[in-house]
């Protein structure tokens, strides 16, 4: 059976067809003319924001017209993750997706079913012409993985709904009314690279295998980090062979676990044993402190071309001390609710050479304080290592309302249609009903979606059985959705 062919099948067909169209993060062009087309080819008024965000209006249907708008929101891009040993160009190539018994998953690339799930719904809405709705707005928004930029160019007035569904969580049969908010570090240095030692040889230390994932939804599982990992290498090589650090490349998205780390070094040429037989003790403690979270893990030498220059070494050793020390991970969870993450950040995105270096971390909180609190730890951390520190695009959580009208509709819907309650979450991730909300207080948001599994990674894959209910369920609730007041 092909992916098409699965029910609820106008949800699956488009899907299927968003696969096919190259969507990652900051390449929006295809996507957006892919959605223009759709919309104009079902007869609706169809908008394109400045930001490229796209709105497109249907109108209810007979007998329904005095039902309070609905505004169905996904966003359009996807995080571009591959496995090492796949060849995949995300600007150009389709996912190739398939059905792995009860899910749906892709070969060795991310699905990107975070959001095309939720994009590929809405658009089964737009252009059903049995299902019992009020007037319709479906926003897909843009570059929402790399910093939002699609809900925060959201212009007021553009939106017209009073109620807006957010098709962008990941566990069927809960219903999210709050979210972190979130804020971009960046820790830089600029330098003029040294001269490589004589008689020292370049080496390659890798980092490979971890599992990686969302850096949001799966902080709180403990799992490995491959630029710390990596960092611990180093600090000893450097300490104990006299290692000399040329470049480091290591994860590639902020909201991204990272999976991978690699480094070049110069040591003696008496010192390639040395190193080779440190990888191998780290690869074996590495995996004695993850065999519980972890698949196995990597730590793998070899000898490459020499570097013209190295990073000075009075720059390198504050730099593998900064990145020692900095925060990762959880920082705080939620007194109230002990299961939930309060706060935490993300050690994700570390590129240097001869001559810069750059480090990225992306910080959550549901509170604004422990956030900022947060970030002064890291910039004492780089400030003390001598790097530049620079915050950027900050934005605010999404403060739960428990007394939502729309969460008290959605909740009664769900019990009647699947006889258990839904549960009523928090989510450690930034959804964009917290910058959309901001913009437009009058909005009641509730967030919601299928079974997603490891998003942001090449392991991501959708619960079949789960896209089923939550399409009943977005049928149930539209049809369920109160008079306007």
């Amino acid at each position: 059976m092909e992916i098409r062919e699965l029910q609820p099948e106008g949800l699956w067909r488009n899907f299927a067809k968003l696969t096919q169209v190259p969507r990652p993060s900051g390449h929006m062009e295809a996507i957006t003319k892919t959605m223009v087309e759709f919309g104009q080819s079902l007869g609706l008024e169809t908008l394109v924001d400045k930001t490229g965000s796209i709105l497109i209006r249907k109108p209810a249907t007979p007998g329904m017209e005095d039902r309070t708008p609905v505004i169905l929101q996904a966003h359009l891009d996807m995080v571009p993750q591959k496995n090492s040993d796949k060849q995949h160009d995300f600007v150009k190539d389709p996912i190739s997706a398939y059905i792995d018994g009860e899910w749906v998953t892709a070969d060795g690339t991310t699905l990107g079913a975070d959001d095309g799930i939720g994009v590929a719904a809405a658009m089964a809405v737009l252009e059903s012409k049995e299902l019992k709705h009020g007037p319709i707005e479906a926003l897909f928004t843009i570059d929402e993985e790399t910093g939002m930029a699609g809900a925060f160019g959201l212009e007021s007035g553009f939106l017209q709904g009073d109620i807006l569904l957010n098709m962008d969580s990941e566990d069927e049969g809960e219903l999210y009314v709050g979210c972190a908010g979130g804020l971009d570090a960046d820790m830089t240095w600029d330098f003029n690279g040294a001269p490589v030692p004589d008689g020292d040889i370049a080496l390659e230390i890798a980092i490979k295998g971890l599992k990686g994932g969302h850096s949001g939804l799966e902080i709180a599982m403990g799992r490995a980090n491959a630029n710390k990992l990596l960092f611990r290498v180093l600090k000893e090589a450097i300490a104990q062979y006299e290692a000399r650090l040329a470049a480091v490349e290591g994860g590639n998205m902020r909201n991204a676990i990272p999976r991978e780390a690699t480094a070049i070094v110069t040591v003696p040429a008496d010192g390639k044993a040395d190193l080779e037989k440190l990888a191998e003790e780290y690869e074996s403690v590495f995996n004695e402190e993850y065999k519980a979270i972890e698949n196995k893990i990597s730590v793998v030498v070899r000898e490459v071309s020499l570097p013209d220059e190295l990073i000075p070494e009075e720059i390198q050793d504050d730099f593998v001390h900064a990145v020692c020390a900095c925060p990762n991970g959880v920082f705080r969870f939620i007194p109230e609710i002990p299961d939930t993450v309060e706060t935490s950040t993300n050690l994700s995105i570390i590129n240097a050479d001869s001559r810069h270096i750059g480090v990225k971390c992306l910080l959550r909180s549901s509170v604004d304080s422990k956030k900022e609190e947060l970030a002064s730890m890291m910039e004492s951390v780089f400030a003390l290592a001598g790097a530049k520190v620079e915050f950027s695009g900050s934005y605010s959580g999404w403060n739960p309302n428990m007394s939502s009208p729309i969460l008290k509709t959605m909740s009664e819907v769900y019990a009647k249609r699947f006889g258990k309650p839904a549960s009523v979450k928090v989510i450690h991730a930034g959804l964009e009903c917290g910058i959309i909300g901001a913009a437009e207080p009058r909005l009641d948001m509730v967030s919601f979606g299928p079974t997603v599994r490891h998003p942001h990674t090449p392991d991501e894959k959708v619960n079949i059985a789960s896209v089923e209910r939550f399409w009943q369920f977005i049928v149930a609730t539209l049809e369920a959705i109160p008079v306007k007041c």
